[in-house]
C-alpha cells in the first residue's frame, strides 16, 4: 500500500483529483494486486466498506476499513462481476470515478489472474504429456484438454533458451511445459513445425525436434527431442535447430554412447589435454572451423584468423593426437572426436 495512500475525502471533485483517482488504480494495475489487495485498497482510498463479487468466478469479498456500512452504489464489470461501495449519508463527489475505475481494475485485474491460471495449467498438463511415468489414460486425458487428440501426430520440441519466442513462431495451438529436472530446458508440444524454424528461431536459442508421433505417444517424442538438442551448439559448427529424423545413424550414437563411454575414447581424451593447454580453447575453435570447412583458408576466413596461423594451429593439434587431418579419413576422424566431446558435454 506504500505510495498508494489517499483519502477519498480529503479530495476535491476537480480534473486533478479525479487523475490522482486514475493513477491509484494504474498502480495497482501495473502491481498486478490480487483481488483481495483490490478491494482493501480501495476500501481504504474511499473510506467506507468495499466490495468484489464475481459468481462465474466463484469471488465474493468486502473490506471494511473500519466505517459504518451504508447503502450499495454499485458497478458491473464483465458479464457477471459487481463491485461497490457502501457510504453512510451523501456520496462524495469522486465516488463515481472510483467506482468506474474500481470495476475497470478488477475486470483487469481479474482476467489477467484467469490467464495465468490458464497458462499454469497449460504447463503442468504438457508436462504430464511427456513424461514417461504418466499412464497412457491420463495422458490422454491431459492432451485433449490441451485440445490435442491422443491419435493426432504432435510433435515434442526440447527448447533451450528464448521459449515465448518459439511459442510465437510455433502459433497458438503450441503447449509449452518445463517437466522434470531438465530445468535448462523445456517441452514444446506443437502438431506443427514450420520448415523455416531456424531461420525465424531468435538468437540464444536452440531447438532439438522431435518426430511428429500419436500425441499418445508424446514422451517418445520428447526424448529423441532431447536427443536432438544434444547436436545444436551456438557458433561452433553444428545448427542451432536439429531435427531427429534427420540424424540418421548419428541417433544411434546419441542414444547408446554414455558419457562415461565417450570418456574412454583416447581422440576425445588427446581433445581434452590440447583444451587445457595455454590457448587450447583457440586450438579448438580452428579444429571446428576446419572440420566445417574442409580448407585451410576457409577456416581461418570463418576464425577471423592469418592461414598461416591456422596450419600452424592444425599441425601442432596433429601432433597432440598423433595423426594427420588431411590423410585419408583423418578429417572424418576429427570431427567424430568432436562431436563425441560436445555429445559428452551435452548429456540429456
Amino acid at each position: 500500500m506504500k505510495g498508494l495512500l489517499l483519502r477519498l475525502s480529503g479530495l476535491d471533485a476537480d480534473a486533478e483529483n479525479a487523475v490522482r483517482v486514475i493513477g491509484f488504480f494504474d498502480r495497482l494495475i501495473a502491481g498486478r494486486a490480487g483481488p483481495h489487495a483490490l478491494v482493501r485498497a480501495t476500501a481504504t482510498l474511499a473510506e467506507c466498506p468495499a466490495g468484489l463479487a464475481d459468481p462465474a468466478r466463484g469471488i465474493s469479498l468486502r473490506s471494511e476499513p473500519g466505517a459504518a456500512a451504508g447503502e450499495r452504489n454499485v458497478r458491473e464489470f464483465a458479464e457477471t462481476g459487481l463491485v461497490w461501495l457502501e457510504r453512510t449519508g451523501a456520496p462524495l463527489p469522486l465516488d463515481d470515478i472510483v467506482l468506474e475505475r474500481f470495476a475497470f481494475a478488477a475486470a483487469v485485474l481479474l482476467e489477467r489472474d484467469r490467464d495465468d491460471r490458464d497458462e499454469r495449467d497449460d504447463a503442468a498438463l504438457a508436462g504430464l504429456a511427456v513424461s514417461a511415468d504418466a499412464a497412457e489414460a491420463e495422458r490422454s486425458r491431459a492432451l485433449r484438454a490441451l485440445r490435442f487428440e491422443p491419435a493426432a501426430p504432435l510433435h515434442a520440441l526440447a527448447v533451450a533458451g528464448d521459449v515465448a519466442a518459439v511459442l510465437g513462431v510455433l502459433g497458438r495451438d503450441a503447449r509449452a511445459a518445463s517437466p522434470g529436472p531438465v530445468q535448462a530446458v523445456q517441452a514444446v508440444l506443437a502438431p506443427e513445425v514450420p520448415a523455416d524454424l531456424e531461420h525465424r528461431t531468435p538468437g540464444g536459442t536452440r531447438i532439438g525436434i522431435g518426430p511428429a508421433l500419436p500425441g499418445v505417444r508424446a514422451p517418445e517424442s520428447w526424448r529423441q527431442a532431447r536427443s536432438a538438442l544434444r547436436f545444436t551448439t551456438l557458433g561452433d559448427g553444428l545448427p542451432a535447430v536439429v531435427r531427429h529424423d534427420r540424424l540418421g545413424g548419428l541417433a544411434a550414437i546419441a542414444a547408446r554412447l554414455r558419457p562415461e563411454d565417450i570418456a574412454q575414447v583416447a581422440d576425445v581424451a588427446a581433445l581434452d589435454r590440447l583444451a587445457a593447454e595455454p590457448h587450447g580453447g583457440d586450438v579448438l575453435e580452428v579444429l571446428v572451423a576446419f572440420c566445417a570447412t574442409g580448407s585451410t583458408r576457409k577456416a581461418a576466413a570463418r576464425v577471423h584468423r592469418h592461414h598461416s596461423t591456422i596450419a600452424a594451429r592444425l599441425a601442432h593439434a596433429e601432433r597432440r593426437l598423433g595423426f594427420s587431418f588431411h590423410a585419408p579419413g583423418g578429417r572424418l576422424r576429427l570431427d567424430l572426436a568432436l562431436l563425441l566431446r560436445h555429445l559428452r558435454d551435452e548429456p540429456e
